[in-house]
């Protein structure tokens, strides 16, 4: 088949590109078409065919105002001479259209019998689910009075488009039973659930060689040594989430601070300054930048729990700390509940809030979890279960089956 990979920008390192770089292995030699790409910020697609267009003259801080550029962008891409359209998207590269879609529509057509597959994170969310959120803080910090009200003058119009871009795709993937039923709801489209892929093999292997470790054993490990010389792991909590306003690890640092407990946070992102600024040089929360998944991986398995305050369709991040034998303190909506099982490996909190989630911590500290146990409970996440489920799907509808 001639496939072509689709994705809404490649700017950073985060979920989607984990499954665009998992879609990529499947077919190597298929173009990737996005609006933006930054080979500096995201390293993983060096040997790929990356096709942009007019968009990639704007900055990459000019992103979150370019939603309808994009789709005029994505829209007017010729995609018809493929007989597959693959688009892993949560925004706007489900605007391209498909060979089948214009044959329908009586257009003309490369190829009528091209289609386009899409994995869809979740309805454009600052459009539909998190819109409130959005429009209390667009994250443009002195801008954000004046962005807040030309949102609100635009939304129906956007809102309008975007669900005309939704009935383009011929069928859907999906993340989550929660993301299945907001496409439902918003686009009134069916999906079926494939869960992303999750490398859960390589941090399995590290909670079961290092799972008590808090300091390196002396052979090669020397810069974890140094790493962690300072920390004592077993009492700390854990979050890796990228440092983006909507992740809400605000929350994570309020709930520690209210309850005096001791919280290390890993990674980077836009609201980092203003989390190190609300921890007010608080001995109890410690900052560490993005670590290597073998790195990463040593600290999850010696933490005491991993926190997740965030709304999100799905969430790699705490399934990778599962698979490292840390249970996970998340936020009782949202993809959390297919992977979190209150009591069994970790416990789901109800408000998004910190009394919420300080209240849920102190009730996890009464609370004994099999690290084993929790290390398992997350065994089906793997890529190849990714792999072998996405294969089937689009063999079926190809008709290779």
């Amino acid at each position: 088949m001639k496939v072509a990979l689709v994705c809404d920008w490649l700017t950073n390192v985060g979920g989607a590109e984990k499954v665009l770089l998992e879609f990529h292995k499947l077919y190597p030699k298929a173009p990737i078409y996005t609006s933006k790409y930054d080979p500096k910020g995201i390293d993983w697609f060096k040997s790929a065919d990356i096709r942009t267009g007019w968009l990639q003259v704007f900055p990459t801080c000019f992103r979150r105002v370019l939603g309808p550029f994009r789709q005029c962008y994505f829209s007017h891409l010729n995609l018809s001479e493929y007989d597959l359209i693959i688009s892993v998207t949560g925004a706007e590269a489900k605007s391209v259209k498909s060979g089948k879609w214009l044959h329908e529509k009586g257009k003309k057509s490369a190829n009528p019998n091209g289609i386009h597959i899409s994995y869809c994170h979740v309805p454009t969310q600052y459009y539909w689910q998190m819109y409130d959120d959005y429009v209390e803080n667009p994250g443009f910090g002195v801008l954000n009075p004046f962005v807040r009200f030309f949102f609100k003058i635009l939304i129906t119009p956007l809102r309008s488009a975007d669900f005309k871009a939704a009935q383009k795709p011929d069928y859907y993937i999906t993340i989550s039973d929660y993301a299945k039923r907001s496409l439902k709801k918003y686009y009134g489209r069916e999906a079926i659930v494939v869960h992303p892929p999750v490398e859960t093999d390589d941090f399995v292997l590290k909670n079961k060689n290092e799972k008590n470790q808090t300091k390196a054993d002396g052979k090669g490990n020397s810069d974890y040594a140094r790493l962690v010389e300072n920390l004592d792991l077993s009492k700390m909590y854990i979050t890796t989430s990228r440092q983006v306003n909507w992740k809400r690890i605000d929350l994570a640092i309020k709930a520690c601070l209210m309850t005096q407990r001791r919280l290390l946070i890993v990674g980077e992102g836009s609201e980092h300054k203003s989390l190190v600024k609300l921890a007010n040089g608080s001995e109890a929360i410690r900052f560490l930048p993005l670590q290597k998944k073998e790195t990463l991986a040593k600290l999850l398995a010696n933490a005491k729990g991993y926190l997740f305050p965030s709304f999100e369709p799905f969430g790699i991040a705490p399934v990778e700390a599962l698979a490292a034998g840390c249970p996970v303190i998340a936020f009782s909506q949202g993809g959390a509940i297919d992977y979190v099982k209150d009591g069994v490996n970790g416990i789901l909190f109800d408000k998004q809030s910190a009394k919420s989630l300080g209240d849920a911590i102190l009730r996890f500290e009464k609370m004994k979890f099999d690290r084993e146990k929790v290390s398992r409970s997350v065994g089906d996440y793997s890529t190849e279960r990714f792999d072998r489920e996405v294969r089937a799907f689009i063999d079926e509808k190809t008709g290779k089956n």
